[in-house]
């Protein structure tokens, strides 16, 4: 050992050492925020500024959040691969869906009566997002409304302008059964404002819907109806998968291996 080096390794491992540690930003030294060099009266002078170094780390915690709302856990074999896409009148949905999961721009709307895909399509978008760490909102409509009143509650760790920011601006977010909602004044009122937000920041949404248009708040039914935004509206004109024989869900199996290109059917459950 070099008999000019004195030091110990406490010292070298002592977190308070007077060494600057390599990782920490330059910017904020670590700190997260930082202020700036401002003469005292100057509009941010004392204003603390976060810093660009956390960004990443604030998204994994929104994302990790929207997770947590979503409750994707019972959907996660909805997925493309095992769309049936034999069933007669799911063809155009299935193309649509696959196309915006690759490039999620505008929104997307499906409409269709019970068990005809609407969900497992849904499902399937916002698993194919979470593999590449897109952040993601998938919920049922009635759901969000209750994440938005369990914020009024005495024990809620979340105040309401937090959680309502969270879902309105999520990058992505998937709103399965539109119109399953109980329709009091506030929840109509609530859920108007998170769409038209969406509406008027053009942020990817996904909407599906057994309901008639007629049926639809007028409000959102216009803005679902804008071209520009959304060009169509896919029409899911199938049966109830559920109530096909268990057999014929699975028949397509023998074809797995055929290349058909993108996703290939493999038979499975429908919503």
């Amino acid at each position: 050992m070099d008999s000019s080096d004195t030091s110990t390794d406490a010292d070298r491992t002592n977190p308070t050492s007077e060494e600057p540690q390599a990782a920490a930003c330059p910017i904020c030294r670590g700190a997260g925020y930082y202020v700036l060099e401002v003469p005292y009266g100057h509009p941010q002078f004392g204003e603390l500024i976060a810093c660009h170094c956390k960004d990443e780390e604030q998204q994994r915690v929104r994302a990790l959040k929207l997770l947590r709302m979503s409750n994707l856990e019972p959907f996660q074999e909805k997925t493309f691969e095992n769309f049936d896409r034999s069933v007669t009148g799911v063809q155009r949905a299935f193309a649509r869906a696959y196309e915006f999961a690759r490039q999620p721009r505008g929104w997307l709307v499906l409409m269709g009566g019970f068990g005809c895909g609407k969900t497992h399509l849904a499902a399937a978008i916002a698993n194919e997002m979470l593999k590449i760490n897109y952040e993601v909102l998938f919920t049922v409509v009635p759901d969000i409304l209750d994440h938005l009143r369990a914020t009024f509650g005495p024990t809620s760790e979340v105040a309401y302008d937090e959680r309502f920011e969270q879902i309105r601006n999520a990058k992505m977010l998937i709103l399965d059964d539109l119109g399953t909602e109980n329709a009091t004044p506030w929840a109509r009122e609530k859920l108007y404002q998170i769409i038209n937000h969406r509406y008027n920041y053009s942020l990817p949404t996904v909407i599906t819907t057994n309901r008639e248009p007629k049926a639809i708040d007028p409000r959102i039914l216009s803005r679902m109806e804008d071209v520009v935004l959304c060009p169509e509206r896919i029409i899911i004109e199938a049966g109830d998968y559920r109530r096909l024989p268990v057999e014929q869900r699975f028949s397509t199996r023998r074809r797995r291996n055929e290349p058909r290109g993108g996703y290939e059917p493999r038979g499975g459950w429908q919503s």
